[in-house]
């Protein structure tokens, strides 16, 4: 039986017209869902249905984050702890075909996917992927043979019942200040978002939950929330990075999987920054070819601490009185570990 939909609003025709002449890649406006208004580009209200009755399978992978929390580094070992570390395959396949996104959609404005077909028209395989992009995850995820690998933004709450169905859920969290200040830069260099605005005014939208995926906090605590169930297992980006190989044994060890000390050293060599960021399979160089991202921007530094270099004191101050005030009502803390091991996204 399907579930219902959860109610939406229009953002306000002030709001809206605001920020459409900074987020360049929607031209029709945004929608404000459910009792806690997470922030999306209009077209989720046509996608919605598909969505939120996406039909999951027990033996379905998922990952779950908040954008530039460490997703694609987690994709990547996830698909390779759960598929017997098939390098050869890992390696010529592309990780979106492997591990799709379900709701890149929402973000393939009909006109930008217009102009997207218009700068690849000489291209035939680059306009097939612009389609592609633009068609419904739930559509693509539906054919592909199980067990499928599932990569999602979205909240438990605007899920199936993921962990109900049995499904394996691996939801990774960051601290807010590394996490917004890379969210700007993939704001600022892909064009289905198409932010041209300073980060000053991104940072004041971002923490009055007007960034798609936002309330960030209500995103992070809903799977905190449930971080006990035997189904879910919760990771800090910072707690990974601090020791790698800890965190690679504890996410094999939640798949079933367990692999020898050199076997682990692999995966670590392949996920190592300097190895990402060169990695065609991983590092969407198919949306650099077709010009809709900038290139050296998907795969950052990887680093902890890089909000030092673009925060402000006063903007330090601000996003700290909103950390201090967001954790009042949650034991949920972010760990202090400075070691840098892999990537954002």
């Amino acid at each position: 039986m399907a579930r219902r939909l959860p109610n939406y609003e229009l953002l306000s025709e002030e709001k809206t017209k605001e920020m459409l002449q900074l987020f360049k890649g929607e031209r029709t406006g945004f929608v404000l869902v459910g009792p806690q208004k997470y922030f999306f580009p209009h077209r989720y209200i046509e996608q919605a249905e598909g969505f939120y009755n996406f039909k999951a399978k027990s033996d379905d992978i998922w990952l779950l984050s908040h954008p530039r929390s460490g997703t694609t580094m987690m994709q990547e070992l996830i698909w390779l702890l759960a598929n017997d570390l098939n390098f050869d395959v890992a390696k010529k396949r592309l990780l979106t075909e492997r591990f799709p996104f379900l709701e890149f959609s929402l973000f393939q404005h009909p006109e930008v996917t217009q102009e997207f077909l218009l700068i690849n028209k000489n291209d035939k395989v680059k306009q097939q992927l612009c389609r592609q992009i633009a068609k419904p995850g739930y559509e693509v995820i539906a054919e592909m043979p199980s067990p499928r690998f599932i990569k999602s933004h979205f909240p438990f709450s605007m899920l199936p019942g993921l962990l109900d169905v049995g499904c394996k859920v691996v939801y990774i969290a960051r601290n807010p200040k590394d996490m917004v200040t890379s969210w700007y830069h993939l704001n600022s260099s892909i064009k289905t978002q198409g932010y041209i605005g300073h980060f000053s005014t991104f940072l004041e939208y971002f923490v009055n939950n007007l960034t798609p995926w936002s309330p960030f906090w209500s995103h992070l605590k809903e799977a905190w929330y449930l971080r006990h169930s035997k189904n879910l297992l919760f990771l800090f980006y910072e707690e990974v990075t601090c020791d790698f190989p800890k965190a690679v044994k504890k996410v094999a060890k939640f798949l079933g999987k367990t692999y020898t000390d050199e076997e682990i050293n692999k995966v670590i060599n392949h996920l190592n920054i300097q190895n990402f960021q060169n990695n065609p399979m991983v590092n969407y160089s198919e949306l650099k070819a077709c010009g809709i991202i900038k290139e050296n921007s998907f795969i950052r530094k990887g680093k902890n601490g890089d909000w030092k270099n673009i925060f402000t004191p006063e903007l330090e101050t601000k996003i700290e009185k909103w950390i201090e005030e967001n954790l009042k009502d949650t034991d949920l803390r972010f760990p202090s570990f400075n070691n840098d091991i892999n990537n954002d996204n």
